[in-house]
């Protein structure tokens, strides 16, 4: 089993929610958050001042999938969320060693 942790754009979650389960992916958890990389921020203008906006807006996406859905998950997921712009996010993978679902108490791919 592997969790997979993307950053991506706001706009592009509904996007993403319907390529992960087109896919097989059946639940993952969205998370506001707010970060920079190569994008480095952007100057705004309010009021006729400017000021610097250095951390973005971002959604932290993370699911639990099976090795067998990991790499169907990962194409869908770059895809759905690829504008082809500085600023489209990244994908991360970790192992999982133990899933439980706490309402019947199935473990590792059960769970899922």
């Amino acid at each position: 089993m592997k969790l997979i942790t993307a950053i991506i754009r706001p706009f592009k979650l509904d996007e993403v929610r319907e390529a992960l389960t087109e896919v097989g992916v059946s639940g993952i958890t969205v998370t506001e958050v707010k970060g920079f990389g190569r994008q480095k921020g952007h100057t705004e203008l309010y009021r006729g001042a400017e000021y610097v906006v250095d951390f973005l807006p971002k959604l932290k996406v993370e699911c639990a999938v099976a090795e067998a859905t990991l790499d169907a998950a990962l194409e869908a997921l770059a895809a759905a969320a690829r504008t082809g712009k500085v600023g489209d996010g990244k994908i991360f993978v970790q192992p999982l060693e133990r899933t439980v679902r706490i309402r019947t108490g199935e473990l590792d791919d059960d769970a899922l």
